[in-house]
């Protein structure tokens, strides 16, 4: 696979951005935004999936009609012939993949829809974490391009583990967060408190070391000192202490 600089220097700021703590939206759009300019789209939109409704939410666009992305989450997401299938996908999909060009071009989603804001050739990448969908990326260029190659779509495989651990990272931390300890954190620093919730969430070292960006020596040395303030010696115990 050939990378021109600038698209060696955008895949550089895009594993930068996603290794940075963000918060959810801000990945999706920033990522989105240099994704576009990796792939040389138009046109970008990122959906997080909401499994109660069964519908696509927390919508935002790069280049597109916000009218009109609001029609695709009112009516569009349901008469959608080919999202349906793209997101079956564990890797990047083109609209191509799941419904040949000639019979897209023949529907009201593309129509009504798509042409609206000049969409022609599409894909999609999925953010999937033990079994949920934590977003989307959707790149789209319009009928002046080509339609994106088998080498565009391993460009986007190799970000995919970057953008999903990024956005869980992003979404478990409300979670941690949230997890009320009892009063014997009271004896803990803020910093050993953070550790303490995520292996309560049931986080290895390497995963606290990476979703709090500190070596994983790090991490051992403020477990060592949470068991040790705690008065306990293992990771189930200190759990059993430390609920509410």
């Amino acid at each position: 696979m050939y990378l021109s600089a600038k698209q060696t220097v955008l895949l550089g700021q895009i594993m930068q951005t996603l290794a940075e703590p963000h918060e959810e939206q801000e990945i999706r759009e920033l990522v989105g935004d240099l994704v576009m300019q990796l792939l040389g789209a138009q046109f970008y939109a990122s959906f997080v999936w909401q499994p109660e409704q069964l519908r696509f939410g927390k919508a935002l666009q790069i280049n597109m009609d916000s009218e009109n992305l609001r029609s695709y989450e009112r009516y569009y997401q349901f008469n959608d012939p080919i999202t349906p299938h793209m997101q079956r996908f564990q890797v990047a999909v083109r609209a191509t993949d799941v419904l040949a060009h000639e019979e897209l071009v023949k529907t009201e989603f593309f129509n009504d829809f798509l042409q609206k804001d000049g969409l022609y050739w599409g894909v999609n990448l999925y953010a999937w974490h033990q079994g949920r969908n934590l977003g989307d990326m959707r790149i789209w260029r319009d009928r002046r391009r080509d339609n994106f190659s088998d080498d565009e779509l391993r460009l986007l495989d190799m970000l995919q583990p970057a953008f999903v651990t990024a956005l869980a990272r992003a979404q478990s931390g409300h979670d941690v967060q949230a997890l009320k300890l009892n009063t014997l954190a009271e004896r803990l620093t803020p910093r050993e408190q953070d550790i303490a919730r995520l292996v309560m969430l049931g986080r290895s070292d390497k995963e606290i070391s990476r979703e709090l960006q500190i070596a994983s020596t790090t991490v051992r040395t403020h477990l060592e000192n949470t068991f040790r303030k705690v008065g306990v010696g293992n990771r189930s115990t200190l759990i059993h202490k430390l609920r509410t």
